[in-house]
C-alpha cells in the first residue's frame, strides 16, 4: 500500500518538478541563451554579453561584436565595471572587472508578437562607480514592460583620451562608455523583439550620471533612431559645467600615463601598447591624482568631453540643433551639498560670474547675513548648489527642447525616500524602481514608456513644460502643477 501511494505521489510531483526546473530559452543574433524564472513568473536573462571583453588590445577601443555557439547560461549578473572602492560602492567594487560589457533583461513572457514597451536603465555613480545590478528584479520589471539594465566602462577605462589614442582613432578618443551604451542599444534594437519587446518603443531612463548619459545619447548622432524617448532623473547632459575639449582630455590621459609609469605613451604605438598592458589596479591607483578643468574633481568623469566622434560638438550646440524625442527631466529639492553648509563658499562661487551682483541679490547674499533656510529647499548653500547643477540645467534643457518642438515634462521631488529624513540625491529611486508607497513616480514613468505621455488615468494630469515653464511637484500632499521652478536664479545660470 505504501509503495502504491509513493508511486502515485511520484507521478503527480514529477510534472511539477519539471515545471519548476524549466528555464526560459531564447536565441539571439549572437547565440542562444538559457535564463532563469524570476518573481511573478518573469523570465530573466542575466549577464548577457553585448560586446567582446574590452581587455588587452581592446582596452580604449570601440566595443567589438561577438558570437557564440551552444547555449550560454544567463542565470547570474555579470561583474560590475572596474572601479575603486569609495565606501558607498564597495559591494560593486569587490565584484568589478574590466570584462564587464553585459546587460540584464527581464520580460513578462517570451512572446515575439507581444511588442511590449522597453525600458533601458543606465545606472549612476559619477561615471566612475556603481552598477545596474538588481534593476531587472525590481517591482518596475513586473509591470508589463521589458526592462534592460546596461553596464558601461567607467572612469579612465570609459572616458580617457590620449594623443596616441586619438592618432589611432582617426583624430578622436574618449567616450568609450557612450560607445558601449550605443552598442547595447544596437543589441536591443536587434534582439528585443524576441524577448517580447517593441524595438520601436524604447525608453531610456537613468539616475545622476546615468541621466547625464541618457541626455548625451539623446544628442549623439550615432545614437539616433535607437530609442523613442528619455527620462533624466537628477542629471543633465552637462550638469551645468562647461564641456571639456579633446585637447584638455588628452592632457589628462598624458598625466595618467605619467602617473602609471608609462612616460613613452605621450605618442606612438609602443607607448600605447605599454599603457594597455598596465594592470587595471595600477591604472585605478594612478587615476586617483588626476585633475580636470573643473572646480570639483569628484565630477571629473561627468564633465562632458567633446571628443569629435560621439560628441562632435558641445552639448549646448547639439541641443540647439534640435531633436524630436520626448523627455522627462527632474530633480530633488535638496540634491547636493556642493558647498557644504557654507554660505561663504556659495557666495565666492557667485562672485566668479559676470552677473555676480544680480545673482547675489536673487539669493539674498548681497546682505551680510545669509537668509534663513527655506523649509523645502534648505539652506542657501544647498539651494545654490542644487540650482547650479540640477534645477537650472534641467530648466535650460527643457526650455531648449520645447522651443524646438519636442515634448518635455519637468518635475521636482519634495518627498524623502522611505525611511530617510531628508530629500536628496537618489530620493526618487525607491519610488521609481520599487513603487514604494508615496509619490507615484513609477505610474507616471510607466505610462510615459507605454504612450509617450506621462499623464496617467486616476492621477493628476501632468502638463508639458511649455512656454510658461510648468512642472509637477511631488509633494507630501500629492502631485501639484506649478510653474517657474527657480526661475529668478535660472535667468542667470544657463547651461545644460
Amino acid at each position: 500500500m505504501t509503495e502504491t501511494i509513493l508511486a502515485v505521489a511520484a507521478v503527480l510531483v514529477a510534472p511539477l518538478a519539471a515545471h519548476a526546473q524549466a528555464a526560459p530559452h531564447i536565441v539571439t543574433a549572437e547565440g542562444p541563451l538559457v535564463g532563469v524564472t524570476g518573481e511573478g513568473g518573469t523570465s530573466l536573462f542575466l549577464g548577457v554579453p553585448f560586446a567582446r571583453p574590452p581587455v588587452g588590445d581592446l582596452r580604449w577601443r570601440p566595443p567589438q561584436p561577438l558570437r557564440w555557439t551552444g547555449e550560454r547560461a544567463a542565470s547570474a549578473p555579470g561583474p560590475a565595471c572596474l572601479q575603486a572602492p569609495l565606501g558607498w560602492n564597495d559591494k560593486d567594487a569587490a565584484r568589478s572587472s574590466e570584462d564587464c560589457l553585459y546587460l540584464d533583461v527581464s520580460t513578462p513572457a517570451l512572446d515575439p508578437t507581444a511588442r511590449r514597451p522597453v525600458m533601458v536603465w543606465i545606472h549612476g555613480g559619477a561615471n566612475w562607480a556603481g552598477s545596474g545590478d538588481g534593476v531587472v528584479r525590481s517591482r518596475l520589471a513586473r509591470q508589463g514592460v521589458v526592462v534592460v539594465s546596461v553596464q558601461y566602462r567607467l572612469g579612465v577605462f570609459g572616458f580617457l583620451s590620449h594623443p596616441a589614442l586619438s592618432a589611432e582613432g582617426g583624430g578622436a578618443s574618449g567616450n568609450y562608455a557612450l560607445m558601449d551604451l550605443i552598442a547595447a542599444l544596437h543589441w536591443v534594437r536587434t534582439n528585443i523583439a524576441a524577448f517580447g519587446g517593441d524595438p520601436d518603443n524604447v525608453t531610456l531612463f537613468g539616475h545622476s550620471a546615468g541621466a547625464q548619459d541618457v541626455g548625451l545619447l539623446m544628442l549623439a548622432p550615432q545614437a539616433q533612431g535607437l530609442f523613442a524617448r528619455g527620462i533624466l532623473e537628477s542629471g543633465t547632459p552637462g550638469f551645468g559645467f562647461a564641456p571639456r575639449t579633446l585637447a584638455q582630455n588628452e592632457a589628462i590621459g598624458v598625466d595618467l600615463a605619467r602617473r602609471a609609469g608609462v612616460t613613452g605613451a605621450v605618442s606612438g604605438a609602443l607607448g600605447l601598447a605599454a599603457l594597455r598592458r598596465t594592470s587595471g589596479a595600477d591604472l585605478l591607483r594612478a587615476a586617483k591624482g588626476l585633475t580636470a578643468p573643473i572646480d570639483d574633481q569628484s565630477f571629473i568623469w561627468t564633465q562632458a568631453v567633446v571628443d569629435g566622434r560621439v560628441l562632435p560638438r558641445a552639448p549646448e550646440v547639439l541641443l540647439a540643433e534640435g531633436g524630436a524625442a520626448a523627455m522627462i527631466v527632474g530633480d530633488s529639492t535638496r540634491e547636493i551639498a556642493l558647498f557644504g553648509a557654507d554660505a561663504e563658499r556659495a557666495r565666492a562661487w557667485i562672485r566668479t560670474r559676470p552677473d555676480a551682483d544680480a545673482l547675489l541679490k536673487v539669493y539674498g547674499l548681497d546682505q551680510a547675513t545669509p537668509p534663513a533656510p527655506d523649509p523645502v529647499a534648505g539652506d542657501i548653500a544647498l539651494r545654490v548648489a542644487t540650482d547650479r547643477m540640477f534645477r537650472c540645467p534641467g530648466n535650460f534643457v527643457a526650455a531648449q527642447r520645447t522651443a524646438l518642438g519636442a515634448q518635455v515634462w519637468r518635475y521636482e521631488l519634495e518627498v524623502p525616500a522611505p525611511g530617510a529624513a531628508d530629500v536628496s540625491h537618489g530620493s526618487e529611486l525607491r519610488y521609481v524602481l520599487d513603487g514604494a508607497e508615496g509619490p507615484p513616480l513609477q505610474a507616471y514613468w510607466l505610462n510615459f514608456a507605454r504612450t509617450g505621455d506621462p499623464s496617467t488615468p486616476g492621477l493628476p494630469s501632468w502638463p508639458a513644460y511649455g512656454a510658461s515653464g510648468r512642472y509637477l511637484a511631488f509633494t507630501t500632499n500629492g502631485p501639484v502643477v506649478r510653474q517657474g521652478l527657480a526661475s529668478a536664479a535660472c535667468e542667470h545660470i544657463q547651461r545644460p
